[in-house]
């Protein structure tokens, strides 16, 4: 386990995982959110951001959380291990939730309260995102190493085992 993208649903502990992964395996983690948005709540252009994203693919080890669609089969085409945390919907609005006003490593400011928009799109995240992120999962399983987890005990007994 060299290269790894850690994807999921907003709310879903990608980042809390990702963390957990890095500290566990001292792999170099980057988080899609640090690269794409700035500190004032405004975001870097397209041409900055694959930029950035492909210095960070031509490290020799790398973490990287964040789904940005747009970017994921770039992503799954470099790395050796998928881990798509796919949680129940109500799990990943109460993760969401509970990190109103905490100061996060993987944001560059702190979230003041869950704006509808963004609820919105955690709730249709299962319809809109999970099956395009399936597919592309059934296209690379011959290569990859790829770990689904459906609830947060599995991935406490994963780190349990690891």
């Amino acid at each position: 386990m060299d290269k790894v993208v850690v994807i999921g649903s907003p709310g879903s502990g990608k980042s809390t995982f990702a963390r957990k992964l890095r500290d566990r395996t001292n792999l170099p983690l980057y988080y899609l959110d640090m690269i794409w948005h700035k500190p004032d709540q405004t975001n870097i252009s397209r041409e900055d951001f694959d930029m950035k994203l492909k210095k960070v693919m031509k490290r020799s080890q790398w973490i990287i959380d964040g789904n940005y669609q747009r970017t994921l089969e770039i992503r799954l085409k470099k790395c050796d291990t998928i881990f798509l945390l796919d949680l129940p919907l109500s799990d990943c609005l109460k993760g969401a939730k509970s990190r109103i006003g905490k100061q996060r490593e993987d944001l560059p400011w702190i979230e003041n309260e869950l704006d509808e928009e963004f609820k919105q799109w955690i709730i249709d995240f299962p319809k809109n995102q999970l099956p395009q992120i399936y597919e592309l999962l059934e296209k690379y399983q011959a290569d990859k190493n790829i770990i689904i987890f459906k609830s947060r005990e599995e991935i406490d007994h994963y780190f349990q085992t690891l």
